[in-house]
């Protein structure tokens, strides 16, 4: 069960960033997720949208370079250790976790919790044998 994440490279100067938000939003794009990574001459946006076709036209039609990369979604229980369960799965199934970062889910899912892994599949069978419920692009569209 995989999520698909837009990756949308930028320089690093000001105004940037809001440019390309804004193309997004002009064009009625829903962004669920964000992130931001840089270095001292190009950023990465990370962006978890409602409609990722819609928005890859977008972007491909304003010029931006872009990639769309499947992560794994989980929804994390807000209470202590949930997101040292989460983890533990993935250790103990063997799966590195490259990079991650959270959004807010309904009250009583709490927060979602997008990962980049090594191995989409085998984190999916670990998350799910641990009880973690996994969400599908499906889901995030609604």
């Amino acid at each position: 069960m995989n999520v698909n994440q837009i990756s949308v490279f930028l320089e690093n100067r000001p105004g940037s960033l809001l440019a390309m938000v804004r193309v997004l939003a002009e064009k009625g794009v829903d962004m669920r997720a964000f992130s931001l990574a840089e270095t001292s001459e190009f950023g990465i946006a990370r962006v978890i949208v409602r409609d990722v076709e819609a928005a890859s036209a977008v972007l491909r039609e304003a010029g931006y370079v872009h990639s769309v990369t499947p992560l794994i979604a989980a929804a994390i229980p807000d209470t202590p250790g949930g997101l040292e369960q989460t983890l533990s799965a993935l250790n103990d199934a063997g799966v590195n976790v490259e990079y991650m970062y959270a959004f807010v889910g309904s009250r009583q899912e709490g927060a979602y919790m997008v990962f980049r892994v090594t191995d989409n599949d085998k984190a999916c069978e670990a998350l799910s044998g641990a009880g973690v419920r996994l969400v599908s692009q499906e889901e995030l569209e609604q």
